[in-house]
């Protein structure tokens, strides 16, 4: 059974929004849920997902998602110093936002595909697997 996989901000917005790729990710959660092996963000992804709900969608949308997100199989793995160092070296190398940055490293620290449908992640194929939301 291959390695549950981290989900970048795009792709669990697309989920929550019913974007292009949503039915990917209702797939992942769901076969994470079969196996009691949860998918992986980390926290910075996190607050990209709040603050771009809040600004989009605005807060009562934020408090449904707040309710909703303890219930779906998906670990939130904090921003450890190591974790940031990562980061920053992939932030300084390529043409990415932090938050990007860091759920390219976890994908990376992990060894497990990137779930994403955001193009900024085509400059990191040579270094991270990445499962292209469609």
């Amino acid at each position: 059974m291959p390695a549950a996989p981290v989900l970048d901000s795009h792709a669990l917005l697309a989920f929550l929004r019913g974007e292009a790729g949503d039915d990917q990710v209702a797939a992942l959660l769901e076969q994470a849920g079969e196996r009691d092996a949860p998918l992986h963000m980390t926290e910075v992804n996190y607050a990209e997902v709040k603050y771009l709900v809040v600004r989009k969608d605005g807060a009562e949308r934020w408090e449904e998602i707040a309710r909703e997100l303890p219930t779906l199989p998906i670990e939130f793995h904090p921003a450890t110093r190591a974790l940031a160092d990562l980061a920053a070296d992939f932030k300084a190398r390529h043409k990415l936002s932090l938050a990007d940055a860091f759920a390219a490293t976890l994908a990376k620290e992990k060894k497990v595909e990137l779930v994403t449908g955001d193009p900024e992640f085509k400059a990191l194929e040579r270094e991270i697997k990445v499962q292209w939301l469609a």
